[in-house]
């Protein structure tokens, strides 16, 4: 892709942003996501701390991918969405290898780019403390809201003027 590029991820993709390589990343975006620093496992930060009483149980199942349960979606993962929204949210959802959350991570990019980080203040499955602790450790500029884990779904405009802030900042350095 040509061009500055604001990468956002989610959850487990925070680890995956942070990951990225390419020279063109201007900035990151964390959405109630995970930010391992060097020689971490997103294990290792996902664990970090009490985690809600409403949070599920996750274990791999024999082929070594972790799903989440049936009732995890209206008791953690997205307590603030609609039953059709937990019901799609339930039918979409994809595993993850605990080899993919088992690995230390190398230097992550949010060490050398301009980072923000939405925290979701009601969060089930990362702990708000957890999710400060990962955005003050990364100097992220935070935005703060009393949302679930699932913000693209239960306040989408919450998402959106993150984003936009982030990428009008972006294009003003750009143009500096």
């Amino acid at each position: 892709m040509a061009g500055p590029v604001v990468l956002a991820g989610h959850a487990y993709a925070g680890a995956v942003i942070g990951s990225t390589a390419a020279q063109n990343v201007r900035a990151l975006v964390y959405v109630a996501a995970l930010a391992p620093d060097e020689g971490e496992t997103v294990g290792e930060v996902f664990g970090r701390g009490t985690p809600h009483p409403n949070a599920p149980a996750l274990t791999p199942n024999e082929r070594g991918f972790i799903w989440l349960p049936d009732e995890a979606f209206p008791n953690a993962f997205a307590p603030l969405a609609t039953a059709d929204e937990q019901a799609l949210l339930r039918a979409v959802q994809r595993p993850i290898s605990v080899a993919c959350i088992a690995a230390p991570v190398g230097r992550p990019l949010w060490k050398d780019r301009p980072t923000w980080y939405l925290l979701a203040e009601q969060d089930r499955m990362i702990p708000a403390e957890n999710q400060r602790f990962m955005a003050e450790r990364m100097s992220a500029s935070v935005r703060a809201h009393d949302v679930d884990h699932t913000p693209l779904v239960t306040a989408p405009d919450v998402v959106a003027e993150l984003l936009l802030e982030v990428v009008g900042q972006v294009e003003r350095t750009r143009a500096a």
